[in-house]
């Protein structure tokens, strides 16, 4: 296989390793992207990837709040300068809004009626199309719901009141102090739009990330001579670290450096007069694992030009 300039430029851009270390290790592992960044770790020459691959697709993720409940959506449009047409941010906004109903379906909330229009959500947006003059695309949405406590919410480059490029849901238990829960689970809801946890808690992390994971570490261990039964123990100690930076209750609270979310939450049990527990939570970030069409604009002119 050929491997192009646009692959190494990529793989370094994911990476972080040199332009020959990212060239031989996609030469090595026959322009497999992913291949190649586990054996440029293996070799202690690139950072963890991120495996949602850089942001690409434009538009906006919307959020709303009802009671003990709510809903995030992501609805892509061709361009950011769509994103923040006035119409278009409206829409959004309603998808949003109707996310209650769906909890978590995206096919029931493309064919829920759109207010005041005699149409689907999908027909809505088929009608958008023609007239912002854009392709748009309901890509998904998930929804929170407690007995007892609240659903914090953040936005993250907010253009207006629930939109904008970051959405997260935290759904936290608790009989406590509500006015004192919910200001933690804002706090908590902005931790995890910036320390982008993928579970709650260790044994919730996906078994098939973690025996990368420890696949990784091992084959670096090993690379070091000793034996394996101490191999083995560098592994446990590594797995270790690597929960403390991917799981929410063993990250460093960003509010608070000096104690871990976990921490967090038992300080705010104490202050809220009752117990609090994080249930569960939904980080989006527009465009996540979309893959963007690029065109290079000067080979574009040309060709318009007849060269």
């Amino acid at each position: 296989m050929t491997i192009t300039a646009a692959m190494v430029k990529d793989l370094r851009d994911k990476t972080g390793a040199g332009m020959m270390d990212c060239k031989t290790a996609l030469t090595e592992n026959g322009g497999d992207v992913e291949a190649a960044i586990d054996w440029l770790r293996k070799k202690g020459l690139a950072k963890a990837a991120k495996k949602s691959g850089r942001t690409a697709a434009e538009g906006l993720v919307g959020i709303a709040s009802a009671g003990t409940a709510a809903a995030v959506v992501e609805v892509n449009s061709e361009t950011d300068f769509v994103a923040r047409n006035d119409q278009f941010q409206a829409i959004v906004s309603t998808v949003a809004n109707l996310g209650l109903d769906a909890k978590g379906d995206v096919d029931k909330l493309a064919g829920l009626p759109y207010p005041d229009s005699g149409k689907t959500v999908a027909d809505r947006l088929t009608d958008a199309v023609a007239t912002i003059g854009e392709n748009m695309q309901l890509r998904r949405t998930a929804y929170l719901e407690v007995g007892a406590g609240v659903v914090g919410t953040y936005v993250h480059n907010a253009v207006a009141d629930g939109l904008g490029k970051i959405g997260v849901l935290v759904a936290i238990e608790s009989a406590g102090d509500k006015g004192i829960v919910s200001g933690f689970a804002r706090q908590v809801a902005m931790h995890i739009a910036a320390a982008t946890p993928l579970a709650v808690r260790p044994e919730e992390v996906d078994a098939s990330t973690l025996e990368r994971e420890k696949a990784i570490f091992a084959d670096q261990a090993r690379q070091s001579g000793k034996p394996e039964a101490v191999i083995e123990k560098m592994v446990e100690g590594r797995i270790r670290k690597f929960y403390e930076e991917v799981t929410l209750l063993k990250q460093a609270f960003v509010v608070n450096p000096d104690q871990t979310v976990e921490a967090a939450v038992a300080a705010v049990a104490k202050e809220a007069g009752a117990p609090v527990e994080i249930k569960a939570f939904v980080r989006y970030v527009l465009g996540e694992g979309i893959e963007k069409e690029t065109t290079d604009f000067a080979a574009e002119v040309a060709a318009a030009a007849g060269h």
